[in-house]
């Protein structure tokens, strides 16, 4: 049987659903209803999100909540811990080692770098920032796969490139303009200045519609 292709836009709602799920950690049974209803989605959406990678309830019953999560927690690879560097320690790069939410998902920033002097070798949120110029034998050492990337729009793709040539094969880029990567390393950009665009696209449009 030929394997369905998931869309790229299911996994952000599988995220939203194991969310849910670990909210109402006390139900034995949730309907898709109900799933939707936390998630912001509609039924049908859920059940074809989830169709996508099994049967995992029945018909009139819904789904059992714990199964539901340790499946969907599998699925998205956060039933593991992940080691993660950090390259950048300006005010974001602080923001997000300090943020502890990242540990109950099983995301570990064990490594932190930057090539700012008067920052290498403090201490922040219990990690040391290192010289950039050791990315290489931390990333080789602690078997790093994923890193975060919080340096500026110039230096993201030379940042980049190295973390792919130590091994990196997962990047989350928080540089303006997204750094090219071979086949093989899967790289996410977030750009707040377009997420702030498009809540103001969005109230620009709602303010037209009523005249204003």
């Amino acid at each position: 049987m030929k394997k369905k292709k998931v869309p790229l836009a299911t996994i952000p709602r599988l995220s939203l659903y194991y969310r849910a799920l670990m909210e109402r950690s006390d139900t034995q049974l949730i309907s898709s209803q109900e799933l939707a209803g936390l998630s912001g989605t509609s039924a049908a959406q859920v059940r074809k999100d989830l169709a996508y990678f099994g049967q995992f309830g029945a018909a009139g019953k819904g789904y059992r909540a714990d199964f539901l999560k340790s499946s969907i927690s599998r699925i998205l690879g956060v039933d593991k811990d992940w080691s993660v560097a950090l390259v950048g320690i300006g005010n974001l790069g602080s923001a997000l080692l300090s943020y502890k939410g990242f540990l109950r998902q099983g995301f570990h920033i064990v490594a932190a770098f930057d090539n700012d002097v008067e920052k290498i070798g403090k201490n922040f949120a219990g990690i040391v920032i290192q010289d950039i110029a050791a990315l290489e034998d931390e990333i080789r050492r602690k078997k790093i796969k994923m890193a975060v990337v919080t340096v500026s729009q110039e230096a993201a793709q030379e940042v980049t490139d190295k973390l792919v040539k130590y091994g990196v094969k997962a990047i989350l880029n928080f540089a303006p303009l997204r750094p090219g990567a071979p086949k093989g390393v899967e790289v996410h950009s977030i750009d707040l200045s377009i997420e702030l665009e498009k809540l103001a696209f969005f109230l620009s449009q709602r303010t037209k519609s009523r005249g204003q």
